[in-house]
């Protein structure tokens, strides 16, 4: 019997995933290094949702990716932005509880889920956690694809521009003031940077614990914003020597807690800011990440210096039920098209912004 031969099946073609418009950078550098250009939008996994971006905030964090940092691989091309509100636009097949067309906001961190770190809820110590925008790609885009667990749902009482200025300032500065640094009802804390993003955050936080804020600004322009949102006492740090305004005001005592993400600029002040038994919380380093460092002056005064790096979902929850009951509101600057991302990256560099910087795409 003659055997039959049969032709050779044809490959099954995938079929190409429709291209998105995005800012991508390929090489380590300044802002103009960035490209606005289509990229091939992101397919979600069995546990994963791919969300269509209706807002992304910038923070320094974009800038210190864009340049490089020593130890982290950032693979290329890169798309930053770790803070995104949008609609959930495909769900991978093991998504449960997630719909087409919902509006959520996006939990910047991405921890295993599974270790002690994460299970006690200091996802941010875990040795698998990423940042959206950071390790992985983020939301300078139309898309962006995350874990099921990153994606939060929220009401439509705050547009998805001041949804997506909420997660990372808030969430950080609630890691600060409540888990690292203990701030009570009573006490006194200086928040520096009153225009920024993580101060803005701060300072509602801390008059939502009931502290007395006393804050600094760049400008004179600034200090009545400052204390729209909160701050008692607002130090326009380039007209007076804060250290000694606060020893002024306090009858030369000091703050209990400083809120630190200077660096060296600020430092060494800082510490000079604190009373006795004082405690100063860091998690930036916007002007360097060296200080200079007297242990003397730490263990006489008997000062504590606590680091801080982002926060856990569960506490970011408690800020998001906070946003909801309207006892803390997202600062907005300004919004600006997706394709002017790199201007919108100069002014946040430049500390022209009272409050977070958006991107629409």
């Amino acid at each position: 019997m003659t055997p039959k031969f049969y032709p050779h099946p044809r490959p099954i073609e995938t079929p190409a995933r429709p291209k998105m418009r995005s800012v991508v950078f390929e090489e380590h550098g300044g802002i103009e290094k960035l490209k606005y250009t289509y990229a091939e939008t992101p397919e979600p996994g069995p546990d994963e949702v791919l969300v269509k971006v209706k807002a992304c905030a910038l923070n320094h964090l974009d800038l210190w990716a864009l340049m490089g940092m020593p130890g982290v691989k950032i693979q290329m091309p890169h798309i930053l932005g770790c803070d995104v509100a949008g609609e959930i636009a495909e769900t991978g097949a093991k998504v449960k509880g997630l719909r087409e067309g919902r509006a959520v906001m996006l939990s910047p961190g991405q921890p295993c889920g599974r270790c002690g770190f994460c299970k006690s809820g200091w996802d941010s110590l875990c040795d698998q956690y990423k940042i959206l925008g950071f390790q992985v790609n983020g939301g300078y885009a139309e898309f962006v694809k995350v874990p099921a667990a990153s994606v939060l749902k929220v009401s439509k009482r705050l547009s998805f521009e001041e949804w997506a200025a909420v997660p990372l300032v808030f969430l950080t500065a609630w890691h600060m003031l409540v888990t690292r640094a203990g701030l009570a009802r009573g006490e006194s804390v200086l928040i520096h940077a009153a225009g920024s993003g993580v101060g803005s955050a701060a300072i509602q936080i801390a008059k939502f614990l009931g502290a007395k804020v006393f804050t600094t600004v760049g400008s004179e322009e600034k200090i009545k914003r400052a204390k729209a949102i909160g701050a008692d006492e607002v130090i326009a740090y380039g007209k007076k020597d804060f250290p000694e305004e606060i020893k002024r005001i306090t009858g030369g005592k000091g703050v209990d807690v400083v809120l630190e993400h200077i660096g060296p600029a600020t430092f060494t002040k800082s510490l000079a800011s604190l009373k006795k038994k004082g405690r100063l919380v860091t998690c930036g380093a916007t002007s360097g990440p060296m200080v200079p460092l007297d242990l003397r002056f730490i263990f006489v005064r008997q000062i504590s210096v606590l680091g801080c790096y982002m926060g856990g979902l569960g506490e970011l929850k408690k800020v998001i039920s906070l946003v909801e009951a309207g006892k803390l509101k997202p600062v907005i600057d300004k919004v600006f098209p997706l394709r002017e991302a790199a201007c919108a990256l100069e002014r946040m560099n430049a500390r022209e912004n009272f409050g977070k910087i958006l991107l629409a795409p």
